[in-house]
């Protein structure tokens, strides 16, 4: 029962979220959501977007959606950040920055706690609909962390054009 593809996938995962992290840190509630002239996007979307994502990535599209889900992650929240969604501006359309959070660390920990009774052979199954850059369960996990990274990305140049330093 080999996990070797699946703990270097966690790893990857892991290192992708602590580089967002940084990148939260010293945010004040109006910089969560201030969006640059021209531009559509904000922080608190990204991140719910990449809290959205990685559901969809990880647990989604391994066993489909469960009622239990509705508590991780509500429809209506996974319907605002989801791929294709469009960010809508200002703190008084978005659901609170501490439910952002709180959504953002509680899907990543659920995937943990999935995967942990998961082999790298449970995970190598056909999807249904493949993605275009996988074509299994276990390519959507390891999509999962370079998916974030394209996030971190965006969300570091929204704190530049804030005046806000690059970290790391």
């Amino acid at each position: 029962m080999s996990r070797e593809r699946l703990q270097i996938a966690e790893s990857r995962i892991q290192f992708a979220r602590g580089f967002v992290q940084q990148f939260l840190e010293g945010l004040t509630p109006d910089e969560w959501f201030w969006t640059p002239p021209g531009f559509v996007t904000h922080i608190a979307w990204q991140v719910g977007h990449i809290a959205s994502s990685q559901y969809g990535l990880c647990l989604f599209r391994m066993r489909g959606r469960t009622a239990a889900d509705e508590t991780l992650l509500p429809q209506a929240i996974w319907d605002s950040f989801k791929i294709g969604s469009t960010p809508v501006a200002g703190a008084e359309h978005n659901p609170p920055v501490a439910q952002i959070l709180e959504i953002f660390s509680a899907v990543q920990a659920h995937v943990f706690r999935e995967l942990a009774a998961k082999t790298d052979q449970d995970l190598d199954v056909p999807l249904e609909k493949p993605h275009p850059a996988f074509t299994t369960v276990l390519g959507g996990i390891e999509y999962s962390p370079l998916h974030e990274m394209v996030h971190a990305g965006q969300i570091a140049m929204l704190r530049r054009l804030m005046g806000k330093s690059f970290k790391r």
